[in-house]
């Protein structure tokens, strides 16, 4: 296994860098002097950019040659759209394909990248109600639990090749800009928020800052591979999470979707709302990481932040 990490002025590939996390990592990366290249499903129309199509399981490999890193966020969003079977297999592929197609290239380079990083989700867990769950437990029931374990066994061509892999089980993440709190703020800000269902699930949650800072963590550290939790150390009920939010905007919590209704609205969907997720960021706090913002009020105001 390679056991070096890549350094400031490094050649790193990012698949996904258009979506939330992938965007702020690339800003990370090259606010710090790295070469950032993203990859892209149409021609090129810079030198920053590697054509891919993961659909097709093509990579331009050669344009992937002198990378240090490869980076894939890509997916489709699991978010804001009903699962039907067609939208399924479209988020199913998204992340399959993709990661093979990287996992497939990653290993065929000479002399291959330090590290190769590629997303998971903490839906690998399916529904934990009141358990509090780390990197050891085993995968659940469901769709998403199916697809996360494809998705990392996807990567596996990179770690049998010796690239260094880690696999990022990514919770909700909070930011304006995407994910459920790109809904749930403006919700919020006008007075119509309130708990989902019984409110009793536990929500996993991490600040967008701390879920790039952890990122780059996990790449400049070369003795860490594997899977990791990346979510804030201490995981709330979906009620207080909800109180939190009216207490940092200032506005009344008084609503509540019922379960039934959920269910009608999302469909398939809403059980990934209402099935409670209590995991545990272990292998990241064992690895010497600090959180920026480790609770809800302080995730939430830097959320805010213009």
């Amino acid at each position: 296994m390679v056991d070096s990490v890549p350094e400031p002025g490094s050649r790193i590939a990012v698949a996904g860098a258009s979506g939330l996390i992938g965007g702020a990592l690339a800003r990370s990366l090259a606010k710090d002097g790295y070469e950032v290249v993203r990859l892209v499903r149409r021609p090129p129309r810079a030198g920053d950019e590697i054509r891919w199509d993961p659909a097709e399981l093509y990579v331009d490999t050669a344009a992937l040659e002198g990378c240090a890193a490869v980076v894939n966020l890509a997916g489709a969003p699991v978010s804001g759209r009903r699962w039907t079977e067609a939208y399924k297999r479209r988020i199913h592929d998204s992340r399959v394909l993709g990661t093979r197609t990287l996992a497939t290239a990653v290993a065929a380079l000479d002399p291959p990248p330090r590290v190769f990083v590629n997303g998971s989700a903490i839906g690998i867990y399916g529904e934990t109600g009141d358990n509090a769950v780390d990197e050891t437990a085993p995968a659940g029931d469901g769709f998403l639990p199916s697809l996360c374990v494809e998705w990392e066994a996807a990567a596996e061509p990179a770690r049998q090749a010796g690239v260094r892999t880690v696999l990022l089980r990514t919770g909700l993440v909070v930011s304006r800009e995407g994910g459920a709190w790109q809904t749930l703020f403006p919700l919020f800000k006008a007075g119509l928020g309130g708990r989902l269902g019984d409110g009793r699930q536990y929500w996993s949650y991490v600040a967008l800052h701390d879920e790039v800072a952890a990122i780059r963590h996990l790449m400049d550290d070369a003795t860490l591979s594997g899977a990791f939790n990346l979510t804030a150390p201490k995981p709330l009920t979906n009620r207080e999470i909800t109180e939190a939010m009216g207490r940092v905007l200032h506005r009344p919590t008084l609503f509540t979707a019922p379960a039934p209704a959920l269910r009608l609205a999302l469909g398939e969907m809403a059980g990934d709302v209402l099935r409670g997720q209590r995991v545990l960021p272990a292998r990241l706090l064992e690895s010497g990481f600090v959180f920026a913002f480790p609770g809800i009020e302080e995730t939430l105001r830097a959320a805010l932040r213009p």
